[in-house]
């Protein structure tokens, strides 16, 4: 981010959209801007202790960062974050599918006058 300029913090909802998955005990969530040009802006400020710490008290295992750069995307896997699994979990969420959608409430900063996505 440029020093002095004026920035916004939003969440990554307004610039990206995200899907996530398991297995097992593992959660994983794909993370892709909508504009290619966010990429860095995310692989700046989306890290895996930013993660580590909203995810905070849910994830118990290690959060590993896999960036496709040709793709313009994220992955993140989220190891011992579904309580046991399908199987052994007695949580709402068993397969963790919530899980993007919770990431993409995230906030993080964007300079003031930054492209958002806005429902019509």
């Amino acid at each position: 981010m440029a020093d002095g300029a004026l920035m916004a913090r939003i969440q990554l909802h307004k610039i990206a959209h995200g899907r996530a998955g398991d297995k097992g005990n593992r959660s994983n969530i794909g993370l892709i801007p909508y504009r290619d040009e966010d990429y860095d802006l995310l692989a700046e400020q989306v890290t895996v202790e930013a993660v580590r710490i909203f995810f905070e008290g849910v994830v118990k295992g290690e959060i590993t960062r896999h960036d496709l750069p040709n793709l313009k995307a994220f992955n993140f896997v989220l190891d011992e974050a579904l309580e046991g699994g399908v199987n052994d979990a007695l949580a709402v969420d068993t397969h963790g599918k919530s899980r993007a959608s919770i990431l993409l409430c995230m906030e993080i900063d964007v300079p003031e006058n930054h492209w958002v996505f806005e429902e019509e």
